[in-house]
């Protein structure tokens, strides 16, 4: 029996941040910036404290949505810096930081986090690190 290597596809995830003032329309504006940038996304992140407005988010768009420790986000090093997001949650950029949580290991963000037209919103796309598995 020989074995054979499928390759797995690379996804898109894309990761939120957002005020507590951010609306559905925030995040859809944003994430709609990304779309038109990259290209379909594959999923949806957040961070487990800021979950449900994302999952109300990926309902309306049918596509599912991920959430990610709050206490890992320090832990990623990310392309932008903002005070308010160190402040609050430890990392420069929380969208971006979770992004590349939830894309896992080996994954790279596209570029740096878009920010909502209001300002109450950011978004980062990372993609995953494309695999050959073994069968």
């Amino acid at each position: 029996m020989t074995k054979q290597t499928v390759a797995r596809q690379a996804l898109k995830v894309v990761g939120f941040g957002f005020r507590q003032q951010a609306t559905l329309e925030s995040l859809e504006q944003a994430l709609d910036q990304l779309i038109a940038e990259y290209g379909p996304v594959d999923q949806l992140a957040a961070a487990r404290s800021m979950l449900p407005l994302v999952e109300a988010l990926g309902s309306a768009r049918n596509t599912p949505v991920m959430g990610v420790a709050d206490a890992a986000l320090e832990s990623v090093t990310t392309l932008t810096h903002s005070a308010y997001s160190l402040r609050e949650k430890g990392t420069g950029s929380v969208a971006e930081a979770v992004a590349l949580l939830a894309a896992g290991s080996g994954a790279q963000l596209l570029g740096p986090r878009t920010v909502s037209n209001d300002r109450k919103a950011t978004a980062a796309v990372a993609t995953t690190a494309a695999q050959g598995v073994g069968l």
